[in-house]
């Protein structure tokens, strides 16, 4: 039959593209930001890219097309015969600036990966799967400071010029399997199982030069951290429908994630002047490698033009690591400055609306699409001497019908975030700004779309 082959080449399809989607989160290139340098590193907006695109909201999304990765319960509303596949690629451009004595310096830096795989289909009547495979976090940096030869210095005018050079990469990504059921009438409840895996490289390499200021260097010392992890945890959700008729719909969710220590296996070495010393092995770091415990609040409300959407996330950084890490002094002269960096709690607002003029327009294409723009405000989860950097995104993005009356569609989506600015100026940090496009696919196959009946026994062979 058509339908079973059909079926058979998007479980292939899904197979062949898991792969590749494990391999480009662990890819180097996924951040490049210094605030990436400790702990673990930059969090990914989670979501599939029409939630992105509404400024990241889900919690109480609630729609047969879309895959909702932010909460389980929404899994229940998976219609019978049906299923629903989700992936897209994403590039990114970092823009970083920092005034250091009196200079303007910047970086730039490009990457571009697979972002996200999803499935879901049902079970049984109101109770359905999902699956998904997404980045969590990502490390990225290179940086070098020059610590200049000066005869008058009681300490390194017996050294001589040092260089230090960091860098790292690196990431975590997320795999999860959930479940979701509508208990009665509008209130469905979901559980999920989350498995958290990669591996982050921290470097650094300091050189000295000779006293008399050549470029001739006499000593090195390279040290290579290496933190493996495999970690299993947990996260619950519900969804409650308060209002759904012919015209409109009102939904609340809610959602709480477990978090915990990640505990990954530490590998240090440290070579001086080609002389390996003797690798070092354990299970701590300096800023704890964590997964905060999370609370999300979100409602969702529906119209048949328009979708507007609100979530509040808390997670308690701070509550799960106490310890902090000081950072090595940058700059010369008047301008020097060194900081403790520690988690802290974070909160962030998500807003986000949706427009399709009309989704019934059989004449004009364009009235079809949907047309959605966001909003995101917050803070990044660790200070800088007690002082906390602020982070906000705008987000665009257009959904595209593959065909008339078809759930299936493609997804565009930009991204605009600016972090640091706050005080960055103040303080001598660096100011972060980014930009992204990504491209989505969402495939839903079913008989009321395309007249594909799947998990449906046939009379005839």
């Amino acid at each position: 039959m058509y339908s079973k082959n059909t079926l058979v080449k998007w479980l292939i399809a899904v197979a062949m593209l898991l792969p590749f989607a494990a391999g480009a989160q662990t890819s180097s290139v996924n951040a490049f930001s210094p605030y990436t340098m400790y702990g673990i590193g930059e969090m990914n907006t989670p979501g599939t890219l029409p939630m992105r695109s509404m400024g990241g909201v889900g919690v109480a999304v609630r729609k047969v097309g879309d895959v909702n990765l932010l909460n389980p319960a929404s899994y229940s509303i998976a219609p019978q015969k049906s299923f629903l596949f989700d992936f897209g690629v994403e590039g990114q451009n970092f823009y970083n600036s920092q005034r250091v004595t009196g200079e303007e310096k910047h970086t730039a830096y490009n990457t571009f990966n697979i972002r996200d795989v999803a499935l879901q289909f049902p079970l049984a009547k109101k109770l359905g799967l999902g699956l998904s495979l997404t980045p969590y976090s990502s490390v990225g940096y290179r940086m070098r400071y020059d610590h200049p030869f000066s005869s008058d210095d009681p300490v390194w005018g017996n050294v001589g010029a040092v260089q230090y050079n960091y860098q790292g990469e690196g990431d975590v990504t997320e795999v999860k399997l959930g479940i979701g059921w509508e208990v009665f009438k509008n209130f469905s409840i979901g559980l999920a199982a989350q498995y958290y895996w990669g591996d982050i490289d921290r470097d650094f390499t300091s050189t000295t030069a000779s006293i008399t200021g050549s470029d001739t260097a006499y000593s090195s010392i390279v040290g290579s951290d290496n933190y493996s992890i495999s970690s299993f945890k947990g996260q619950i959700g519900v969804q409650w429908v308060a209002v759904a008729n012919q015209k409109r719909a009102l939904t609340f969710g809610a959602t709480f994630d477990f978090g915990g220590d990640l505990r990954p296996r530490v590998t240090s070495s440290i070579t001086i002047d080609n002389m390996t010393s003797t690798v070092v092995r354990g299970d701590t770091t300096t800023l704890k490698l964590v997964l905060p415990r999370q609370y999300a609040f979100g409602v969702y409300y529906q119209t048949s033009k328009w979708a507007l959407g609100a979530d509040y996330e808390y997670r308690n950084w701070g509550g799960r690591n106490k310890g902090s890490v000081h950072t090595g002094v940058t700059g010369s002269g008047n301008d020097k400055h060194s900081y403790t960096v520690a988690y802290t709690n974070t909160s962030t607002i998500k807003l986000g609306a949706e427009f399709t003029p009309g989704r019934y327009d059989v004449r004009h294409f364009f009235n079809r699409c949907s047309y959605r723009a966001g909003f995101r405000y917050g803070s990044f989860n660790q200070t800088f001497d007690g002082h906390r950097l602020g982070e906000w995104a705008v987000t665009v993005g257009v959904g595209v019908p593959v065909q008339f009356l078809a759930i299936s569609g493609v997804n565009v989506g930009f991204e605009y975030g600016r972090r640091g600015y706050n005080i960055a100026e103040n303080l001598c940090l660096v100011r972060q700004q980014y930009f992204k496009f990504a491209i989505g696919f969402t495939l839903f196959g079913a008989g009321g779309e395309n007249k594909d009946y799947w998990f449906l026994r046939p009379k005839y062979d």
